[in-house]
């Protein structure tokens, strides 16, 4: 299914300018919607909603409309466009940050954080919002998120990654058992990558700095350092030089409080254990 965009933010433009290089084509090869619908394995209202800039098209739209209408790579060459623009304003902004920095740091203790989540564990994450998520709009989220994990596939060693998770998040059975232990395996998997330090916090000890919820910090390579959070809605970039330093001490608090990487990994393999 193609994913409905709204009008909230440039994101629109874009998928406006593609819709007419796709009518533009449509035209010059002499077909109405309905017909390159039939072509390419569309409704003519998906057509339709495409040249109006209404809906961002997938991959297979591009790539067949390029081909019936013998347009060279001149469509499916969009699609580098339409992937960004497909993705809401708040998770470009982030992703591009997250791509100029050299350090990302984060504290999670509700449930794991979104660069570590396996699909599973971020559609049952997204799903559990209320009001719930239209399917759309449940389908956008998780494929920007996904979107965002490639800067910690492991093919390069740049940014380093600095996670702290409270307990509570690595126990919150958040999809149900076995997706709590796929996740769990996941943190395993990722913690052993050079460019990245999982550490926990456990729920034992009496001291906990990051009691007023989760936060970022994106180290960039310019030599500033932003802070980002995302609460019941709400989202805001942490820029002003105080507000920053104080996340910094934070973070540096919490980081003392939790267990070592080493034993922190440990500590998930007896969770996953318990599971």
């Amino acid at each position: 299914m193609d994913i409905t965009v709204g009008e909230d933010d440039d994101s629109g433009a874009v998928l406006r300018t593609v819709g007419k290089v796709i009518k533009m084509w449509r035209e010059r090869a002499g077909l109405r919607q309905a017909e390159l619908g039939t072509a390419i394995g569309y409704s003519e209202e998906q057509v339709s909603s495409v040249e109006r800039g209404r809906r961002a098209p997938k991959k297979q739209f591009l790539e067949a409309a390029d081909a019936v209408l013998d347009a060279g790579g001149m469509i499916s060459g969009l699609m580098k466009d339409v992937e960004v623009a497909r993705y809401p304003k708040k998770v470009r902004d982030l992703a591009k940050l997250e791509a100029e920095a050299v350090e990302i740091c984060a504290y999670d203790n509700s449930v794991v954080n979104g660069l570590l989540q396996t699909p599973e564990y971020l559609r049952a994450v997204f799903g559990s919002r209320c009001p719930a998520f239209s399917e759309d709009d449940l389908e956008q989220r998780v494929a920007a998120r996904l979107a965002r994990q490639a800067i910690i596939d492991g093919t390069q060693t740049t940014p380093a990654f600095s996670f702290v998770h409270d307990e509570a998040a690595l126990r919150r059975h958040v999809g149900g058992r076995m997706v709590l232990r796929r996740q769990l395996e996941r943190l395993l998997d990722i913690g052993h990558m050079r460019n990245v330090e999982i550490q926990v916090l456990p729920l034992d000890r009496e001291d906990n700095a990051g009691l007023g919820g989760p936060f970022h910090l994106l180290r960039l390579k310019e030599g500033t350092t932003v802070g980002y959070n995302e609460v019941q809605r709400v989202s805001r970039l942490i820029s002003e030089s105080r507000e920053v330093q104080i996340l910094e001490l934070r973070y540096g608090v919490i980081r003392s409080q939790a267990l070592p990487p080493r034993e922190s990994l440990a500590f998930i393999e007896k969770v996953l254990g318990e599971t």
